[in-house]
């Protein structure tokens, strides 16, 4: 199924399948799973604490993609971005980025981020433990287990100078999609849990609504909407 919001298309599917119908994208963004079975005991661990969303099932966490899915994602755009890739069997890289999380306890201190860019090293810095939170999102509820910051995924876009197109072969909730949109991107997601996909559909939805209110109260266009790069 494929669903048409403004410049974002969203697919319902396995990227697997949907990835060779596609043109080649400016960059690649995204957060596969990681294959360590670690999200399901970071919620029960938390739900000891607060009460906590009822994500179902975590089957799609109990083993990472293939090799051969990794290299179709990297290889669908100019430049790629992938969460977790420490966990994957990708090329040397010099250009990583690092989400600090400002943690404590047992879970980890930062994840990383493999990138094809011609960067140094990049640091961002935002606590997000569980129910703690920094930022815009400080109270609000997460819709996936997984979800990361908003101002995170602007950041990961503003690494990749000049990308009109964005791609997320593992959509989740749609937070890369609200952070393209909100930048003035075109941008293509996938997305095979149908939970998820209706989810990231509504989040996406909203972000065009406000993004119009901006415009309005302001009297600019769409092609004049341009976010500040984050530091």
């Amino acid at each position: 199924m494929k669903v048409q919001i403004g410049n974002a298309t969203l697919y319902l599917g396995d990227c697997m399948d949907i990835l060779p119908t596609l043109n080649k994208v400016d960059a690649v963004i995204t957060d596969p799973p990681y294959g360590i079975g670690e999200n399901s005991h970071r919620v029960a661990s938390h739900s000891k604490l607060a009460k906590t969303t009822d994500y179902g099932s975590f089957d799609w966490d109990k083993s990472a993609p293939s090799k051969d899915v990794i290299d179709q994602c990297v290889n669908a755009g100019k430049n790629a971005i992938l969460w977790g890739g420490n966990y994957f069997e990708l090329p040397p890289a010099r250009g990583w980025l690092i989400w600090d999380k400002i943690n404590s306890g047992n879970f980890a201190d930062a994840e990383m981020a493999w990138t094809n860019l011609p960067i140094s090293v990049r640091m961002y810095r935002q606590m997000w433990n569980g129910m703690i939170r920094e930022g815009d999102e400080k109270g609000v509820q997460r819709v996936h287990p997984t979800q990361k910051p908003l101002n995170l995924m602007r950041w990961c876009i503003d690494w990749v100078k000049n990308s009109e197109s964005i791609l997320d072969p593992f959509m989740g909730s749609g937070t890369t999609g609200v952070a393209a949109i909100q930048m003035g991107r075109k941008f293509i997601g996938i997305e095979r849990e149908p939970k998820y996909f209706d989810i990231a559909c509504k989040r996406i939805e909203q972000a065009y609504a406000q993004r119009s209110l901006f415009e309005g109260a302001n009297g600019i266009s769409a092609s004049d909407f341009k976010q500040q790069p984050l530091i």
